[in-house]
């Protein structure tokens, strides 16, 4: 979501953030320090790991923020990455445009991937009469014989608790916008490995969907929320609860009659007002929702409130983890963080706040912690 009217409430946040920013870096520092390691058995995509194994192109751009000017605040442009051997190494480079090529052929496979059933359903079926969980049913959201992976022959996916997901790349998003703007709210450039996330499942898991700045007529017709959901939907994950937080008054007819898909009115909590960051506020999902599930099931939650000050709080108490809890809870989390980014600073303007850098160590961070993180258009 881009600038609205709420991000004017911008300016009275300064020195907020200021502070914000500075317990950020320490606590950075410290997830950083941790080792990155990765324990997997089994084989083709039935993996069990701990922690995170970033791809090497990941690796790469971690280790070198500072050099490509990603710790500047002067709107650092980040496409040259992709047409300019000469911004990283020649190995980077071809490493880059080999996957892109293989990101091309995952968002052909995705989209002609027929939608299969439920796959929380088959399980409970299967597992009414054994008291061991049958996954075989997982297999059937593979949109390649040999699992996600298979789409990449060039390795360079990050794998984490959640399997292998996209790695951490400039400009944030599609770097076909590198090219035309017109893919600026794609999601092609996302990866799931839904055949990982059923193996987590078990017959009393609740799948949940956290929004936080839930408008669903901000982009037009193809709502990228509503275009995530359909993505879980199509590969057998169908929400039981969605709630849904949004500060900006809505008409809720026009909601539930034009803008809302009938098929998630059933699982759908329309919730219209802002959430807040105090920790153990009622209106801080995090804690008034998130915590009253466990880690058997399947949470996703999305954070894109334009409010800076808001936001930040709210993905450094997910990366703080102070009960030790949020890792084992999130399964996937997506936030759009504005920062200063040339490719898309006309877009953000004044609600840009820290460097690129900072952006890549946070998301990086949350990865360390066991919490698969996206960057959300």
């Amino acid at each position: 979501m881009f600038l609205t009217t709420r991000a004017i409430l911008l300016l009275f946040g300064g020195c907020v953030m200021i502070e914000y920013w500075k317990y950020f870096s320490l606590l950075i520092k410290h997830s950083l320090k941790q080792k990155e390691y990765t324990h997997a058995v089994g084989v083709a995509n039935d993996v069990s790991l701990t922690k995170y194994a970033p791809s090497n192109l990941e690796r790469y751009f971690m280790d070198n923020l500072s050099n490509l000017g990603y710790n500047e605040t002067s709107d650092p442009s980040t496409c040259n990455i992709w047409s300019d051997p000469s911004i990283t190494t020649s190995d980077i480079h071809k490493d880059l445009i080999a996957y892109a090529k293989d990101l091309e052929s995952h968002t052909l496979a995705v989209q002609e991937f027929e939608m299969i059933p439920d796959l929380l359903t088959t399980i409970q079926e299967n597992s009414k009469f054994s008291s061991i969980i049958n996954h075989n049913v997982c297999k059937t959201a593979r949109p390649h014989p040999d699992g996600v992976r298979g789409l990449f022959p060039n390795s360079q996916l990050s794998l984490s608790d959640s399997g292998y997901i996209d790695p951490l790349l400039p400009p944030m998003r599609n770097n076909k916008i590198c090219e035309n703007m017109r893919y600026l709210m794609s999601l092609d450039y996302l990866v799931h490995d839904f055949e990982a996330m059923c193996r987590k499942l078990k017959p009393t898991s609740r799948r949940v969907l956290i929004d936080m700045g839930a408008s669903l007529d901000f982009h037009g017709r193809e709502q990228p929320i509503v275009v995530l959901m359909e993505l879980y939907k199509k590969f057998g994950f169908s929400f039981d609860h969605i709630y849904a937080f949004e500060m900006t008054p809505s008409d809720p007819k026009k909601l539930f009659t034009d803008l809302l898909p009938e098929k998630y009115l059933p699982s759908y909590h329309w919730i219209n007002v802002g959430v807040v960051s105090d920790e153990g506020a009622k209106l801080n999902p995090l804690h008034s929702i998130l915590k009253t599930f466990n880690e058997d099931d399947l949470i996703v939650v999305k954070l894109d409130i334009d409010t800076s000050w808001v936001e930040m709080p709210l993905a450094l108490q997910l990366l703080e983890d102070k009960d030790g809890i949020y890792h084992r809870l999130v399964d996937q989390f997506y936030f759009e963080h504005h920062v200063h980014l040339g490719e898309l600073s006309h877009n953000w303007r004044g609600s840009m706040s820290g460097s690129i850098k900072d952006s890549f160590e946070l998301f990086h961070g949350l990865r360390l912690k066991g919490i698969p993180a996206h960057f959300w258009p």
